[in-house]
This record gives C-alpha cells, structure tokens and sequence, in this order.
C-alpha cells in the first residue's frame, strides 16, 4: 500500500471513530480519532506502518490519559448533578457529635445522619465539616 493510500485509510478510520463518539458521548472513540488522524499525518508524510500505529497508539493513550478528563469536566460540570449527588462535596454543621458509628449535621437547612467518612474521626457540635459520600440517607463526612 502506498503513502497515499494509507493516509486515507487512517483518515477514514479517524472519521468513522468520531462519528461514533456522536453516538456514545464517552470521549473515548474522539480520542481514538485524533490518534488516527495523527497516523493519517504520519501516513502522509511517508512514514512506515510501524510508526503510524505507534503514532496512533501513542496519540491515543496520550489524549485518552491528559486530555480526556479535562474534557469530561468541562463538558459534564458538577453542576450538572441531580438529587443527593449534589450534596457532595458541600460544606455540613455538626448538630449532634458525629464519629464512625453515629451523629447529626446540617446540610443546607436539613438535618442528616452522620458519620465519620474514615469510621474513626470525631467532630465536636459546630464544626464545619465536608460532605465526602452519601451512604442512603446518612452523610459520611470528613
């Protein structure tokens, strides 16, 4: 296979890859893309079929390690969580002494079972503490 040829097989498997991610919205087929449109460049530079699957393998892992989660961030904020999932990570007042059995805090006006996220941390009545897990309806702290 030629330079030419093999160019354009990478750049169709680098178009079939993304389109794919249209269906899925994982970022991993795009990501897979972009390492098969490294070896299309590659390809078309006239570089061997070794280093074109090493361009893509290693472009790939690359984006799917650096970039992906970035990118899962930024399209997926925290803001976007529904239910208890949005009381991670908020700020709790210990009502009642908490440690890794029992104990109440406050999390945005309402009360909740608490307990120590290690099962072995005590907080004090008043202490400001951070919603780590919600375990049912207890709020495992730290």
């Amino acid at each position: 296979m030629g330079f030419m040829q093999a160019w354009m097989v990478w750049a169709v498997i680098a178009a079939v890859l993304i389109g794919l991610e249209l269906t899925t919205t994982t970022l991993v087929f795009a990501m897979l893309g972009v390492g098969a449109a490294a070896a299309s460049l590659g390809a078309g530079l006239g570089e061997n079929a070794v280093l074109q699957f090493v361009l893509f393998g290693g472009v790939s892992i690359a984006t799917l390690v650096f970039a992906r989660p970035a990118a899962v961030k930024r399209l997926h904020p925290p803001e976007h969580r529904q239910g208890i999932d949005t009381l991670i990570g908020r700020e709790a007042v210990v009502v009642e002494r908490v440690d890794g059995h029992d104990g109440r805090v406050r999390i945005s006006g309402e009360i909740w079972s608490a307990r120590a996220y290690d099962g072995q941390s005590e907080y004090a009545i008043g202490d400001r503490v951070d919603v780590a897990q919600i375990e049912g309806a207890t709020a495992l702290v730290l």
